[in-house]
């Protein structure tokens, strides 16, 4: 299998962080010299290893906020 090739072009955040030093990030990233997509996934430190992750382009993205928006977070806690 090839070498897959990756730029994080923007970091936006952090969500969490594991004990071993990992964190689920959101970044824009470049795979393969490609257009930037939102991305959401786990790094190792120094983003030197990635895990599996979630990539949208720009179209899932937006779907995705709308269905954010319409979620209630106190029927979360139940």
């Amino acid at each position: 299998m090839a070498d897959i090739k990756f730029e994080i072009t923007k970091s936006l955040g952090v969500l969490s962080e594991g004990s071993k030093g990992w964190q689920k990030e959101v970044n824009l990233v470049s795979w393969n010299e490609r257009k930037p997509k939102m991305d959401i996934r786990d790094w190792g430190p120094e983003h030197e290893k990635v895990g599996k992750g979630v990539t949208l382009n720009k179209e899932e993205l937006k779907k995705l906020k709308e269905l954010l928006d319409e979620i209630d977070l106190e029927a979360l806690e139940q």
